[in-house]
């Protein structure tokens, strides 16, 4: 992530329940409890996710 978005700031924030949440400027871009099938998200995916959140 850091190579993409080098001035970026990255957060984990340990949760329970297979939580695993990715947000953007304050805005939730990605939940697996949101996505069919509860999936991680695939390789790529939130990079993609973040570039259209900054564009």
């Amino acid at each position: 992530m850091k190579a993409y978005y080098p001035g970026s700031t990255i957060k984990l924030i340990e949760g329970v329940g297979g939580i695993f949440d990715v947000m953007c400027n304050g805005k939730l871009i990605y939940s697996k409890q949101n996505i069919e099938g509860k999936r991680f998200p695939d390789e790529g995916e939130i990079i993609k996710l973040i570039g259209q959140e900054m564009s």
